[in-house]
């Protein structure tokens, strides 16, 4: 083994247990990746650069404007209100996955998803079903329907871009299609005729129109004249008459020894947690004012211009682990959190203090005029809006259309995809269909250095050797008789990595192994790129292998077993029909 291929795999296998521990963001992972490959000299200069002006990266920023594009102008949210008059669970749920998996496969699929979700929420509840028995699917549909075009995931693309530089002559938009229809149809059989006997049925997880997504937790002052002052937490039977629970005593900044043994004074504050209604319902009757610290005045929940907002953080956000003191709504959005739900625990900071974890739900009043603000924000999803408008509806087909065209002229092979893309956010921005802070504002950041950063390790793979030795090493495992052992062999391995990292930078690690693996073998190879591709793109074992799947683990009211017993078979599944069905579709 030369020096290069032994320090390669070394940054290799650093890189895969950063991935894994997530301990620092996949992006900063990346730019550690690539500047490790620079110091040591097993990439030149212009090749480490090679990731920021590659079609795959340029490609990806522009289809998460034009995903915004669509979600702004209200597009996506006029198909998702259709499914809303269907009742019966199971239609319900064959619409929604069809639906969604077919915009997937054009559509940024955490953007779609983050259109469905308040959307199918609201229906489970209004029409007295779970939506545990729905969001799973739903996750699991985008996550189908991506892989059925080239623009479908941004791994698909990543895949391509990096075949083509190894020498493959690429895929066409529609190439990986048949192949894909095929796998979503067996996914969407077995979700509809197991899934109803695997799914859990959570009734907590539903969205009500009173906001009781779950318990907040939030902070309330005694007042002067409140009928608690002299008496104990425990003797006001808070629990019993209101369903509220207090946590913590806090007497000025020391949480109070018994809280519940305590006699109150006025000024003290009770972390109470509990349904938003009751919590409303104690403050008003026993007159407890929310935390002066939040300067708010009863007078702002009844102007006219007030309204309640859910909203999740949503995943890759850049305010998890940040305090909302660091955040500050206020300042940023006019809005003020009243409470924060956490699902499977019971917080005990004050609200300032909490730091935020993907999935955490917080209520906020805000000033009507900011709602498109929030729900331009990718670092959050609005689940529930009291007062909702819709942005821009006229320009709902114009969006449409735009996206059509791209699509359109990559099909027909007029324009490379990446020329189209450009030109499609060129002319939402002319059209004023979105604007440009907005663009930039859409255009997941993470994402985008994690492609650029990472892309270069797999030119080092090939280049120093590293590749062709892990090859030799598989293939003395599998033999080098059958291509059809190999590629379950590089199936198998992309969807175990994919679960427990990125699926960007699963892709990227094996695609230069896959290609490499074909050529040992003497053979196209095609098909073990699309292995790579498809299976870097479905993770369903894990609520943390993929976005859309932690998007749905807090809300659907989840464990992490859950997603085990559905999804654990289904990847099972889409392993035995890929093995099958990429040599008819993709001959070795």
């Amino acid at each position: 083994m030369s020096l290069e291929a032994a320090l390669t795999f070394a940054i290799l296998l650093g890189t895969i247990v950063l991935f894994v521990s997530e301990r620092l963001s996949v992006d900063v992972v990346a730019m550690i990746c690539l500047s490790a490959l620079l110091l040591l000299g097993l990439v030149s200069p212009q090749e480490a650069l090679s990731g920021f002006a590659s079609e795959a990266t340029i490609t990806v920023a522009a289809m998460f404007v034009l995903s915004a594009t669509l979600s702004r102008t209200g597009a996506l949210r006029q198909v998702a209100r259709l499914l809303s008059s269907l009742r019966t669970p199971g239609r319900f749920t064959l619409a929604v996955m069809v639906c969604l998996g077919g915009l997937s496969a054009f559509v940024n699929n955490t953007a779609a998803m983050a259109v469905f979700l308040p959307l199918v929420l609201a229906t489970a509840a209004r029409n007295r079903f779970s939506a545990s028995r729905v969001l799973i699917p739903m996750s699991y549909a985008a996550q189908m329907g991506g892989v059925c075009t080239l623009i479908g995931t941004s791994t698909n693309l990543l895949v391509d871009s990096i075949a083509r530089k190894l020498g493959h002559p690429g895929f066409g938009l529609f190439d990986f299609s048949l192949l894909g229809l095929a796998m979503m149809a067996a996914g969407f059989a077995y979700l509809l005729v197991f899934g109803r006997h695997l799914l859990p049925e959570h009734r907590q997880a539903e969205l009500s129109d009173t906001y009781q997504l779950g318990k907040y937790v939030t902070e309330l002052r005694v007042l002067e004249d409140s009928p608690l002052v002299g008496i104990s937490v425990a003797e006001a039977r808070l629990g019993e008459r209101f369903g509220v629970y207090v946590l913590e005593l806090l007497r000025g900044e020391d949480k109070v020894w018994s809280p519940r043994a305590q006699q109150l004074k006025a000024g003290d504050v009770l972390l109470v947690r509990g349904e938003w209604q009751r919590l409303t319902a104690l403050r008003e009757e026993l007159k407890l004012a929310l935390e002066p610290e939040f300067r708010l005045r009863d007078a702002q929940f009844e102007g006219p211009d007030q309204m309640l907002v859910e909203v999740m953080v949503a995943p890759g956000s850049r305010f998890m682990s940040h305090t909302l003191a660091e955040l500050d709504f206020q300042w940023h959005y006019n809005a003020t959190v009243l409470a924060i739900h956490r699902r499977g625990e019971i917080l005990r900071n004050k609200l300032r203090d909490v730091r935020l974890n993907v999935g955490d739900v917080l209520l906020l009043l805000a000033p009507t005029s900011e709602l498109p603000h929030l729900r331009r924000n990718p670092n959050l999803i609005v689940l529930h809006a009291r007062g909702d408008d819709s942005a821009q509806r006229r320009k709902a087909w114009l969006a449409l259309s735009i996206m059509a065209g791209v699509v359109a002229m990559a099909a027909l092979g007029w324009l490379p995809i990446v020329t189209s893309a450009i030109l499609g956010c060129v002319a939402a921005l002319v059209l004023r269909c979105i604007e440009p802070e907005e663009a930039y504002e859409a255009i997941d950041w993470r994402v985008i250095v994690l492609l650029a950063g990472v892309l270069p390790l797999g030119i080092a793979l090939q280049t120093s050797g590293a590749a062709e030795l892990l090859v030799s090493g598989s293939l003395a495992v599998v033999g080098t008789e059958s291509p059809l052992l190999a590629l379950a062999m590089i199936y198998l391995l992309a969807a175990s990595l994919t679960e427990a990292m990125s699926n960007n930078a699963a892709a990227v690690l094996l695609t230069p192994i896959a290609f490499a693996t074909a050529e040992a073998l003497g053979v196209d190879p095609t098909p073990f790129l699309v292995a790579v591709a498809f299976a870097a793109s479905t993770s369903f074992a894990t609520p943390v292998g993929y976005q859309t799947n932690t998007m749905v683990y807090s809300v659907g009211g989840y464990r992490f077993g859950d997603f085990v017993r559905v999804g654990l078979p289904l990847n099972l599944l889409f392993w035995a029909l890929a093995v099958t069905l990429i040599p008819v579709f993709f001959p070795f």
